[in-house]
């Protein structure tokens, strides 16, 4: 936006800050809730910030709704932390900013088993991203955290494509039904991991990168494994592994991996 259009926007009204501060308390109420025994609601949030349960509705007319709210607020938090980390690499540089990421996501996720539960591992929360404008077009809130979750990692991705050519399935190489429903979802652009002008092998990449990455960082969360392998790191460290030969990394996996220790420690 021009300096100009900025100058055109109406500054918001005292009614309007009000209101937006109202919705900030919700969802920081609503947050520390997930944290707490007692089970998050509507009646528990109006009774934390010392409304009545008709007040609460006047911002947040259902459950589903607060959901949506502070899910997209806690995609905010992981996407900030992911950004931080990588931001400490430069662009030119997609292996240390997707291993920087990913250490940052497991460490967020280990530090915030809760929120991590509500957006990852919530079948309520899965569509946060789009849902919470549509459900709330005047709260003062950002584009759709799943989109941008998507996003952030789609576009590291592309740069390492880029970079180190690793092979990609032609489409003949991937099964029948595979194909046909990346076809189908590219088509109704809806594929999570699309990247235009470039083989669906792409995007399986990508897929079967993240679910490694998702599948062993929710292992980690919920104590599926032993303590003593959590704490070691040694499973994350082997997914990275895995990915960076699917990835390419080949003879730049040693300082790759050096520096995947460094972010693991941060």
């Amino acid at each position: 936006m021009t300096t100009e259009a900025k100058d055109l926007v109406p500054a918001p009204t005292r009614r309007e800050r009000q209101r937006a501060a109202t919705y900030d308390e919700i969802v920081t109420v609503a947050r520390q809730l997930l944290g707490s025994p007692d089970a998050l609601s509507l009646r528990a949030v109006a009774a934390e910030m010392g409304l009545t349960a008709p007040a609460l509705y006047r911002y947040v007319d259902s459950y589903h709704e607060l959901l949506m709210l502070v899910g997209q607020a806690i995609f905010t938090d992981v996407i900030s932390a992911m950004t931080s980390a990588r931001d400490r690499h430069g662009d030119d540089d997609p292996g240390a900013q997707i291993l920087a990421s990913t250490a940052a996501f497991r460490g967020w996720a280990l530090r915030h088993p809760a929120e991590f539960g509500l957006i990852f591992a919530n079948a309520a929360t899965a569509a946060t991203a789009e849902a919470a404008d549509a459900l709330h077009p005047t709260h003062p809130s950002s584009p759709g955290g799943g989109a941008q979750f998507s996003e952030f990692f789609t576009d590291i991705f592309r740069r390492l494509w880029d970079r180190y050519q690793f092979a990609v399935p032609a489409d003949s190489d991937l099964e029948p039904a595979l194909l046909e429903r990346l076809r189908e979802l590219r088509a109704a652009g809806t594929l999570p991991c699309d990247f235009p002008g470039h083989p669906l092998g792409l995007s399986w990449i990508f897929i079967r990168s993240w679910t490694r990455l998702y599948g062993t960082v929710t292992l980690e969360v919920y104590g599926h494994m032993d303590p003593g392998v959590i704490a070691s790191g040694a499973l994350f460290r082997a997914m990275l592994e895995d990915n960076g030969r699917d990835l390419g990394f080949g003879d730049d996996w040693p300082r790759l991996r050096a520096l995947a220790e460094l972010e693991m420690s941060r």
